[in-house]
């Protein structure tokens, strides 16, 4: 039986190596949690840097306020 959309989505999802911009856990730093390889790209620029920076000002906003999740925009095409 062939693989749902969904069920390959989780997969290229589950084989990425998900991160911090500083390496360390989420939990401890209130920072975004993304993919390596969109941390990288983004540090590599100027703007990107500025884009993770404020990504991280709403996800401990979010935190503050007790929310699990936030719509810092750093994923493509969710609309959270």
């Amino acid at each position: 039986m062939a693989k749902t959309k969904q069920q390959k989505s989780l997969d290229r999802w589950s084989k990425q190596n998900w991160t911090t911009p500083s390496g360390k856990k989420s939990s401890k730093t209130g920072e975004v949690y993304a993919p390596k390889k969109t941390i990288d790209k983004l540090k590599s620029t100027k703007k990107g840097k500025a884009k993770l920076a404020a990504a991280t000002r709403n996800k401990r906003a979010a935190t503050k306020k007790g929310k699990q999740y936030s719509s810092h925009g750093l994923h493509k095409g969710k609309k959270r």
